[in-house]
């Protein structure tokens, strides 16, 4: 099951996001075949402001266990992630799903 995931830093964390982003892209790491992909929200003048991921589950208690491993939610730099089902289709121009 894929999931796509929008989570949004808290106001004034570009400094802690850049503290805690090594142990993010460690934490991600151990969900090898996880991620489909990621990478950082900017805002109009290009500073990163939050996340979208999209990843791969046997279920949503998978994605809810990533993420309560999750560096960026557990020292404070997101502060409002929403978590969406969704069914790939096309994937690097190709199609995979229905």
């Amino acid at each position: 099951m894929q999931f796509i995931i929008m989570a949004y830093d808290g106001e004034n964390m570009l400094e802690k996001r850049m503290e805690v982003r090594p142990r993010h892209l460690e934490n991600m790491s151990k969900v090898e075949g996880k991620v489909i992909c990621a990478g950082g929200l900017l805002d109009d003048a290009g500073k990163m402001k939050g996340s979208a991921l999209v990843m791969e589950f046997d279920s949503r208690e998978g994605l809810d266990r990533y993420l309560a491993s999750e560096p960026y939610i557990r020292e404070g730099v997101w502060t409002k992630v929403k978590v969406t089902p969704m069914n790939i289709v096309i994937l690097n121009g190709e199609k995979v799903g229905k």
